[in-house]
């Protein structure tokens, strides 16, 4: 009888022994789902993997962060969180120089330098190094968004973006800052301030010897060197005007002109504007805050670019105050 169990091989890849194994093999392969958690809609091919989910619903979480509020059920998952917190990376890659604070992350890595894609999607000709990449491509084909927000009604394509979205609603903010008291919602963003502190500039511009600490910048700094504007103003086509720009931003503000809407309303008063620079400015007239020194004398100023405008308008005019022209440059603006 054992013998006759022996018998049985997958067409995919591997040989098992038992009918009952082949079926759950073959699963992985079919992506059929059967076991169905009883407290929410998540279903999976494996039964240990619905037993672990389980774990989730009804074991005691007894191992608390002590650097936030959040508990789990397992040891092993509050030190993988704790590294979000201590910054700690023990994985390192044998080939470069970068480290991970999972091993699953740096086995992921590891196929950047080898450079194989097992994963390819049958509709287009896109392949993929991992599994889970390749399933969130697909739902780019369907419109699959199996993610939804208990919060409001959006919803996504991978479970990542969620709970990054759903720290808007919590105010959570995991990512602490090593060098001050900030801290992200966002592990890129923690990323891009920690620069602020140590200066680093990787994005070096290819025109020029500039370099950015985001990349954003960057690409918009080239665009001075090969004068591409790709944000084309719709409204400026239509009334026979070509106006395009480098920056999407800048179009933003052009559209506003035309539309005349003016999204940033002032709380303190009746007055709404098209910009934030604006706005920002504006409310310091409320406050009475002059943030900006002058290095030759006490004078301050409301605004960083000010003080360059009054010094010319003090070699003409020497008799006027500077609160006089200020205040005169500020209604140029409409800003009083």
């Amino acid at each position: 009888m054992r013998d006759a169990l022996k018998t049985f091989k997958c067409s995919d890849i591997r040989n098992v022994q038992l009918i009952s194994i082949l079926e759950r093999h073959q699963m992985i392969h079919t992506m059929v789902k059967l076991f169905q958690c009883s407290q929410c809609n998540k279903s999976f091919k494996q039964k240990h993997s619905l037993v672990k989910h389980n774990k989730t619903h009804t074991e005691y979480k007894q191992f608390q962060c002590s650097h936030c509020d959040k508990a789990f059920a397992e040891k092993s998952t509050l030190v993988k969180h704790q590294r979000i917190h201590t910054g700690e990376k023990p994985y390192q890659c044998s080939l470069c120089d970068k480290a991970f604070a999972r091993k699953e992350y740096l086995m992921l890595h590891q196929i950047i330098h080898t450079g194989e894609k097992p994963y390819q999607y049958s509709h287009c000709d896109k392949a993929f190094a991992e599994k889970s990449t390749l399933v969130n491509h697909q739902r780019i084909h369907t419109g699959e968004k199996p993610f939804q927000c208990s919060h409001c009604d959006k919803s996504f394509v991978e479970k990542a973006s969620l709970v990054k979205h759903q720290r808007i609603h919590t105010g959570e903010k995991p990512y602490q800052c090593s060098h001050c008291d900030k801290s992200f919602a966002d592990k890129t963003n923690l990323l891009r301030h920690q620069r602020i502190h140590t200066g680093e500039k990787p994005y070096q511009c290819s025109h020029c010897d500039k370099s950015f600490a985001v990349l954003t910048t960057l690409v918009n700094h080239q665009r001075i060197h090969t004068g591409e504007k790709p944000y084309q103003c719709c409204i400026c086509v239509n009334s026979h005007c070509d106006k395009a720009f480098a920056e999407k931003s800048t179009l933003v503000k052009n559209k506003r002109i035309h539309t005349g809407k003016k999204p940033y309303q002032c709380s303190l008063c009746d007055k709404d504007f098209a910009r934030k620079d604006y706005f920002m400015l504006h409310q310091i007239i409320h406050t009475g805050e002059k943030p900006y020194h002058c290095s030759h004398c006490d004078k301050a100023f409301t605004e960083k670019k000010l003080p360059l405008l009054i010094i010319r308008e003090f070699t003409l005019e020497r008799s006027h105050t500077s609160a006089v022209i200020v205040t005169r440059l500020l209604q140029k603006k409409r800003l009083l």
